[in-house]
């Protein structure tokens, strides 16, 4: 029997704790998808605020009280918390600092809707806290699997800082790019703050045009890089826009690079078992089923139910590249169509008041409802009461509502980008019949294309034999982590076996 690997897994959210979008999701559900390969995982994330030690049973470790962390020339204390990952029994290790992390937001000010100033600091502090809290533990990983720019330091300090320490000696990195938007770029300053060594401030080392780049700096010193979709990995070495300006970097540590597309937690995600929706249903009883949480949904967004009219869910961090633009530039071609349209979100400023105005407007009063907050209950009763649900990103490294909306018998119409590409198989105009379709897809970014792929799902809903047999493809099409685990614990392998 193969050697049970240990794996960290870094994040700077997790689902239940803390979450702003997907990476929350992938880390509430991965590490026991890896657990289950044969390993034992473990998890690390900051202890913000905004996480209630009662509700999620946290509680302190006698030895992981007052840990020195240096931060520049000074030194921080640092006090760990620890809980069981619910629904699993993965070891979940908080890092508090009240300075640091006692505050509403995780990355940005609610208030401001700004990052916060410190944020440089913050993560820094964070990063090489995780391996002072190793070594205070005394639990030596095989493999730390970083996650995102918040976790992107520690590839770097294992080999600059503690590449002499016997403690974290074949110690391996897998570095996963969730989203290569959001990068951690910081002013040269940040560079004293983390004691990480002056002389490898270099383009081929820490430094990236001047500043001081998380993201940069995780791509070069890890050992293995992953990003979440085939298609993204793709599109990241050859797309000058979707590198986000790291393409150099990229194609440098291509053979190290590797797409694996995400899963979704099925114990959280999955119409039969969903506790917080009206009523479950599986492919026998999906038409009732999803008839019942359609009523309810209406009735709870006060939209009147209108028989044989369909409705479009839209659940997105309300941001450009999430196609939200498009959406605004065609809101009145949108609500021309015959159809309901149902947004969750929040982001950006602009974004919200527009569709709150939206949503107030009269004219719209029987046809769109925008509730402008994060609320996972109603985020659950879309996927199960909506017809559709729309998705036309610019960019989407994976993407997980379209999979649940697979899940749910939710017919999605994405754009042809990154792990939407990947995980929905576009209906063909009828020229194949559905055959093994389960979506519909567009390529361009544009207006006049997402309105015309919305105009082809409505024609086709009209044909109740030919949406059956969609919905029926949908909800088998297999959007685990077993597969992905799998491809996982074969990276890990490779890597702990390589000297």
């Amino acid at each position: 029997m193969a050697k049970k690997l240990k794996i960290l897994f870094v994040s700077g959210e997790v689902v239940p704790f803390a979450k702003t979008g997907g990476l929350a999701d992938v880390m509430g559900s991965l590490p026991q998808a890896v657990e289950d390969c044969g390993n034992e995982s473990r998890i690390m994330m900051p202890k913000y605020g905004i996480i209630n030690d009662r509700k999620f049973r946290l509680h302190d470790v006698l030895r992981l009280k007052d840990i020195p962390v240096p931060i520049g020339n000074r030194t921080e204390l640092l006090n760990v918390k620890v809980t069981a990952l619910p629904s699993s029994k993965i070891q979940t290790y908080f890092l508090y600092h009240e300075g640091f992390f006692k505050r509403d937001g995780l990355y940005v000010n609610p208030n401001t809707k700004k990052d916060y100033p410190d944020n440089d600091e913050r993560f820094i502090f964070f990063n090489r806290a995780v391996l002072e809290t190793l070594k205070a533990l005394g639990w030596k990983p095989d493999v730390i699997h970083c996650n995102d720019w918040q976790t992107a330091l520690i590839p770097a300090y294992l080999k600059l800082v503690y590449h002499n320490d016997s403690f974290f000696k074949n110690v391996k990195t897998v570095f996963t790019i969730h989203n290569l938007a959001y990068q951690g770029a910081f002013d040269k300053s940040a560079l004293q703050k983390s004691n990480l060594p002056e002389q490898e401030f270099t383009p081929d080392g820490l430094e990236f045009y001047g500043s001081f780049n998380f993201m940069k700096i995780g791509l070069t010193y890890s050992d293995k890089i992953t990003t979440v979709s085939e298609k993204y990995a793709e599109e990241i070495l050859t797309d000058d826009e979707l590198s986000c300006g790291l393409k150099g970097v990229l194609n440098k540590r291509k053979k190290d690079l590797q797409g694996i597309v995400n899963g979704i937690d099925e114990n959280i995600w999955s119409p039969e078992a969903d506790e917080l929706i009206v009523k479950n249903y599986d492919l026998a009883s999906v038409a009732e089923g999803k008839l019942e949480n359609k009523q309810a949904l209406l009735k709870k967004l006060k939209l009147p139910y209108k028989e044989g009219v369909p409705v479009i869910g839209i659940i997105s961090r309300l941001v450009s590249h999430k196609g939200i633009d498009l959406i605004q530039e065609g809101f009145e071609k949108l609500m021309a169509l015959d159809a309901q349209f149902v947004l969750l979100g929040t982001g950006e400023r602009e974004y919200e008041d527009f569709f709150r105005k939206m949503s107030n407007t009269p004219k719209y009063a029987e046809k769109f409802s925008a509730t402008i907050s994060f609320n996972d209950e109603l985020a659950h009763l879309i996927e199960a009461g909506a017809d559709m649900f729309l998705m036309p990103s610019q960019f989407e490294p994976s993407g997980m509502n379209q999979m649940y909306s697979l899940k749910y018998g939710t017919i999605p119409i994405v754009r042809a980008t990154g792990g939407l590409y990947d995980s929905v198989k576009p209906y063909k105009n009828g020229k194949t019949g559905i055959g093994n379709a389960n979506g519909f897809m567009f390529e361009k970014y544009t207006v006049a294309e997402m309105i015309k792929c919305v105009k082809e799902a409505l024609d086709v809903y009209k044909k109740p034999k030919e949406w059956q047999k969609l919905i029926e493809n949908a909800m088998q099409t297999d959007c685990s982590w077993k597969s992905s685990a799998e491809k996982y614990n074969a990276l890990y392998r490779k890597l702990v076996e390589s000297k």
